[in-house]
């Protein structure tokens, strides 16, 4: 049975300390410890809607994150951004790694995953800055393009 069953009868006193069914202990999962790396988004493995959830589970800890190249020169150092607010678009894009400003004034950097969905992230960390909204990331990019980059800590 489900906690949301079994709650309103604990309210009503219909099921108690002493009334309670003893756990199984044959039946036991145990999950091992979430490690830092699990926090990366996979948009090529991932949908738009398991990157948003991923993000919105890890958001104490591990956090998520993905790596960007800024820039079209691919000799700069890939930049660890972390993926702090997001949302998933109803809309569908053909799928590239090229991630862009939405249109509106209060939109996120638009991020395609690999089946189309559009993820769209809201507010972001780059390493060793402090969280910003996409409008105030892209503003500091002066006007150079963004990827993300797969394969990194694969």
């Amino acid at each position: 049975k489900s906690l949301i069953d079994a709650l309103p009868k604990v309210i009503k006193g219909d099921i108690t300390m002493d009334t309670a069914t003893v756990q199984d202990e044959s039946l036991v999962a145990e999950a091992s410890m979430i490690d830092s790396s699990e926090g990366q988004l996979w948009p090529t493995k991932m949908s738009a809607q398991e990157c948003h959830n991923r993000v919105r589970g890890f958001s104490m800890w591990p956090g998520t994150f993905l790596y960007f190249q800024v820039g079209d020169d691919e000799s700069n150092d890939p930049v660890k951004v972390k993926v702090v607010e997001t949302r998933v678009l109803e809309e569908t894009a053909e799928p590239t790694n090229v991630i862009e400003i939405g249109p509106k004034k209060k939109d996120g950097l638009r991020l395609v995953c690999s089946d189309g969905s559009v993820l769209e992230m809201l507010k972001v960390q780059p390493a060793t800055r402090n969280v910003m909204d996409a409008k105030s990331f892209v503003n500091g990019l002066q006007g150079n393009s963004v990827r993300w980059l797969s394969g990194l800590d694969e």
